[in-house]
């Protein structure tokens, strides 16, 4: 796949997209966002199962329900997907698949990013120092701390050790502490999906994509399905103070999510997930290239154990929640010169795919430059209700 270009057909769905059970959300002008039923062949109008997402991951045995529902055709995949690319509201063009939902994310559950986190934190988010940081860092806490379970008796040895080093970080607390961190991500209805802009902060100097599958969680706690996401992430605001998380993670289009969500049926679920391989493409204007690889059997904590620490007695989400499991792609790789490490430009364009999910495929600019994010819940409501009428 040319990652300069908004993938193919065969790219964008899954390898075995014939037996997947795909739901996306689908703008259609004077209409509005509209839930669909995703297939090779087309995309099918389920609104009448459903008006939205959120309302459809409520349903018992969602799966079974979409695949048995005779929903009108409204148009060919491929040519849906083309149109999307920087689609704007008078052409029909896939949004991100959730809407209603609040949107989480579980951070530091990879050794990988947990000992990137510390480096950002110890160089105070000047990419320049991280280099140095870095050696000093593994020097110290090593680069496998993979066996170490969070929470066991193991952990709070390593915590004493490494607090007698000086060398404890908050983001170790939650790497291997008891206590997952889970975090908001953006708002509902406002992440962007496949084919559009994602934005950075203009005053970033130091960010990276961050490709994660996304778990879709209904109001009961129940992990739905899933899909694929791009947390940007901003290093140097992050670095200079994990207090400046939000700036660093909820800014204009900041949060890509999609293509589809993947339903959980016969043929694909948690088991699935937790073998998933992440592959993500960056190519600059420039002629750069960077490739990455995730590993979800890598993950410091069990997928439905960080769903069941944010969701759960103590914390309701009723119109359920979209989950990132977090990364272990912490990008080291100079782009701009020696020990500068790797940072976005505009003009990148990121590929984030695995085979049973598909690819997630976004063009970076800046958050102040992409489309301003205006249709929220009011909005949807009138349409809802317009079309209820």
């Amino acid at each position: 796949m040319n990652s300069s270009a908004h993938p193919l057909l065969s790219d964008t769905l899954p390898s075995d997209a014939a037996q997947a059970t795909l739901i996306g959300r689908l703008w259609l002008p004077g209409t509005g966002p509209v839930l669909v039923r995703v297939t090779p062949e087309g995309v099918y109008d389920i609104s009448s199962l459903a008006l939205t997402c959120s309302d459809l991951l409520e349903l018992d045995d969602a799966a079974t329900r979409v695949q048995a529902h005779q929903g009108s055709r409204i148009g060919e995949t491929a040519s849906l997907l083309q149109a999307t690319q920087g689609a704007g509201l008078d052409v029909a063009h896939f949004l991100a698949p959730c809407d209603l939902q609040a949107i989480k994310a579980a951070g530091v559950t990879f050794v990988a990013s947990m000992l990137e986190r510390v480096i950002e934190e110890q160089a105070r988010g000047d990419a320049s120092k991280a280099e140095a940081v870095r050696q000093a860092v593994v020097a110290v806490i090593g680069d496998n701390l993979r066996s170490v379970k969070p929470g066991s008796a193991e952990s709070a040895k390593l915590k004493e050790v490494l607090l007698a080093q000086g060398m404890w970080s908050q983001y170790l607390e939650v790497g291997i502490g008891p206590d997952a961190e889970i975090f908001t991500k953006s708002q509902p209805l406002s992440a962007v999906g496949t084919g559009a802009q994602v934005g950075l902060h203009p005053g970033s100097h130091w960010n990276n994509p961050e490709p994660e599958i996304v778990l879709a969680v209904n109001s009961r706690g129940q992990v739905i399905g899933a899909t694929l996401g791009n947390d940007v992430n901003l290093r140097d605001f992050e670095g200079r103070s994990a207090l400046l998380l939000g700036k660093a993670k909820d800014n204009n289009a900041s949060c890509a999510i999609g293509p589809f969500i993947r339903l959980f049926d016969a043929h694909f679920g948690i088991d699935d997930v937790r073998q998933a391989d992440l592959h993500m493409v960056v190519q600059g204007p420039e002629g750069f290239v960077m490739q990455g690889a995730s590993s979800i059997s890598q993950i410091s904590r069990d997928p439905l154990d960080l769903a069941a620490q944010a969701m759960g007695p103590y914390h309701q989400y009723p119109d359920g929640m979209m989950l990132f499991l977090g990364t272990m792609f912490a990008p080291t790789q100079d782009r701009h010169g020696p020990g500068q490490g790797f940072t976005h430009v505009v003009g990148d364009t990121v590929a984030v795919s695995t085979p049973r999910l598909g690819t997630l495929f976004n063009r970076v600019t800046t958050s102040d430059l992409a489309a301003p994010w205006t249709y929220g819940v009011r909005a949807l409501m009138r349409d809802l209700a317009r079309r209820q009428a």
